[in-house]
Parts: structure tokens; sequence; C-alpha cells
């Protein structure tokens, strides 16, 4: 059976009243037609030819307003309802080929049909938005992929999942069919398969953001989020590391007898600004601001430019090394460009400090923690580390049982007298 498909009509707040209703009936008895009427049944739709020289005529049943069958030269015969909007426009709605249903289930769907026309549905624009839906695939490859790349640093990483998760999963799913169901089912077959919590969570959260745009951009047929219902697994082995001040001791004395002339300078800046590695290993002196004491980094992760400020001490480093002969503040000697990697010299560095599963992005986090067990305000660290939303910052808000400890004796503090006085 040929399903009836609707959307949204002219008026896009329709009411609950009945007058629409009333209008629409009203209008199928007003709609004037020269073309035949009959009763249609059975043995009429079988018998009915199409009139000679004519390419398809239309036979509008006696007993129902607007119901018709249309009879082709060809032979093939189709049910439709015809009506006229408030504008006096008349429309009609394709309901089923005639051999795949009978009059009285074709008379079913016409009644279905005027339902969701009262209500303010269009079935014509349905069956439109349908055949104007893109695939996953397509919206991917002719949509998000070009505005990725025009607003996401990380564009690549989304690439890599597309390619190795989501494509194969919902490439060929039209956008507006890809349901819960589904995106439930691919978050636990992923999951089955072996890999590791945060690759499942990135995958999702990606899903998610494409299928935001595309409700955002109104792309055909997309009205709701499937993903938005799904929830994120929660990484039981996931580890905050943020390292103590003993830990940076133990890992600058390590630090200043590296053979990476740079590693110890770079290491001071990602501790000192709380920056993401590349930012660092890509700074350029033209962005260092020695007056103001701030670092423009011109695109972040985000896309968008933000200023750091700049402690006295990493002034006094950067102003060591400034004279460096190139645009770039830690250039790789034998090449006088940016690193590529550094992790080679990193790592023998943690491992001689006793810190192995020590990461440089843990840098990042220790810097945050630090700034907060130090009295700063969430706020605060959220605009240095360029965090869009304060519920980001807050995973690396770490306090220490000491601050903790100091936060409630303040409230002991203030009615020791008063309960003490009272014992």
């Amino acid at each position: 059976m040929i399903k009836l498909t609707t959307i949204s009509h002219n008026n896009p707040n329709p009411t609950h009243d009945f007058t629409p209703l009333r209008r629409v009936i009203l209008n199928f008895s007003m709609i004037k037609h020269s073309m035949p009427k009959l009763k249609l049944d059975s043995a009429q739709v079988r018998s009915l030819q199409c009139h000679p020289g004519s390419r398809k005529t239309l036979f509008f049943d006696t007993s129902f307003n607007g119901f018709a069958l249309e009879v082709r030269q060809s032979g093939g015969k189709t049910f439709y309802l015809c009506y006229q909007d408030e504008r006096s426009r008349t429309k009609y709605v394709k309901l089923a080929d005639a051999t795949h249903v009978t009059v009285t289930q074709a008379k079913l769907l016409a009644k279905k049909a005027i339902s969701k026309i009262v209500m303010g549905n269009d079935p014509n624009e349905t069956k439109r938005c349908m055949r104007n839906s893109p695939l996953f695939s397509t919206f991917i490859g002719e949509q998000y992929l070009i505005h990725a790349q025009k607003n996401k640093k990380s564009w690549k990483t989304d690439l890599s999942y597309l390619k190795n998760h989501l494509l194969p999963a919902f490439g060929g799913n039209y956008l507006d069919e890809i349901t819960n169901e589904q995106v439930s089912e691919f978050k636990h077959n992923m999951h089955n398969k072996g890999y590791k919590v945060g690759t499942c969570n990135q995958c999702l959260i990606l899903l998610r953001h494409v299928i935001n745009l595309a409700v955002k951009w109104e792309i055909a047929g997309v009205k709701k989020n499937p993903v938005s219902s799904a929830d994120l697994f929660r990484d039981e082995n996931y580890i905050d590391r943020f390292l103590s001040t003993e830990d940076v001791n133990k890992l600058f004395k390590v630090l200043n007898n590296s053979k990476n002339i740079n590693l110890c300078n770079i290491v001071s800046m990602l501790l000192l600004t709380g920056a993401r590695k590349r930012e660092v290993l890509d700074a350029k002196w033209e962005h260092i601001n020695f007056n103001q004491k701030l670092w423009l980094i011109p695109e972040t992760k985000a896309g968008r430019p933000r200023y750091i400020p700049l402690s006295d001490l990493l002034i006094n480093i950067l102003k060591s090394i400034a004279q460096n002969g190139t645009i770039w503040l830690f250039p790789n000697p034998k090449t006088n460009l940016p690193y590529q990697s550094i992790f080679a010299s990193w790592d023998r560095a943690r491992q001689i400090a006793g810190l192995p599963n020590c990461r440089m992005h843990d840098l990042r986090h220790s810097y945050a923690s630090f700034l907060v067990n130090n009295g700063r305000s969430l706020y605060e660290v959220q605009k240095i580390l360029g965090h869009s939303q304060i519920k980001t910052t807050q995973r690396y808000a770490h306090l220490t049982e000491a601050t903790l400890r100091d936060a409630t004796n303040t409230v002991g503090k203030l009615f020791r007298d008063a309960i003490s006085g009272s014992n």
C-alpha cells in the first residue's frame, strides 16, 4: 500500500477550533467539475475507461465529495482526493494506486488526509519534503564538511570519525529517516565491538552536532534531532590528572637537562597559560604583546581568536629567547619551522621524572586546578582557557582536600564562639 504523506500547511499556527474543517468540507461541495460523477465501487473501478481522445479522465464519487478515480489512457488507475484550500486553490492529493487498495480502503485514506488538512497540514508538501531530504552521506559531502573546513580547526578529526564510524552506519539513510532506535543501536554496537567509551561518545557528539545543523539550516524533512535523547556512556576509567607542586618541581629538574633545547620553555608556556600544545608550538612573535602582556591566538580550536594574559614570569622567559632569528617562538633547530611532534623528548623527560602517565594536556588541567585552588573563580578560569560554556571549565576545577577543608573551617570560625559558649 502506498502511504499518504503530509507536512505543514501554509498556516504555520493551526488552531484547534473546527472552522477550518467546515471550510474544507464546504469547499469540496463548491468545486465545479465538468468531469463525470458516479458512485464508485469495485465493479466501476474495474470497468471504467479513459474517455476517447483524452490522456486521462477523472471520475468523481457522488457519495464522497472530493473523492475521485483517475483513469489514464495507458490503463493505469489512481485514487485522488480533491479539495480547495482557504485561498480557493484546487489541490489534488494522490491517495493510492487502484491496484493496491480497494475503494473502501482508499476512502479511509481520504478521510485521514482530510483530518490532516484540517489541522493545517498539506499532504503534497510532505511528499515534496521527502523527495528533497538528502541522504546522510550527501549532506555530509555537500554541506557539512564544507562548513566544518571553514569553521572548525579540528575538521580532520571529524572526517576520521565520519569515515570510520558514522558514514558506514548512517550513510545510506535519508536524514529524516534516522531514528532514536537506530542511534541507540549504533551506540551499543560500537561499545560491543570494543571501542573505548571516549570514541563512542565522540561519535555521538559529532552525530548530534551534524543533525542539529541540519535542523538549524531547515533541511527538508528534518524537524528534530534523534540524537538529543541519547545519553553518553559514563567513562568509569577516565582519570583527571593534576600535577602537584612537588610533581612540577621533579619535572623541571629533568627538563632543564633535556637534549631538546626548547622543551623546557615549551612546557613552561603550557603550564603558565593553560594553552593547548598545538597553540604553543605554532605561536609567533608577532602575536606577543610585551607592553600589554598579552598573547593573541589568531585561531583557536573553536575557530575564533582569543587573548591570553601573560604572567611576569613567562614574560621574562620569552624575553630571554626573543632573539632566535625566526618568526616562531619555539622553532625546531633542524628546520626553523614549528615542531610537528615533541613526544619523544617529552616522553623521556616524564619517565625520568617518575611521571610516566602525565600527558602534555594534563598541564592544561593542572593550570586550571592551580588557579581554582588559589582562590580564582571559575569565571576567570573559563575566560583564560577560552571555554564557551562554564560546564566545560568545571571539569578542570579540581579542588584539593586542603582547599575544601579550609572552606569548611571558614564556617566553623564564624560560629566557634557561639557554639563553644553553649557547651
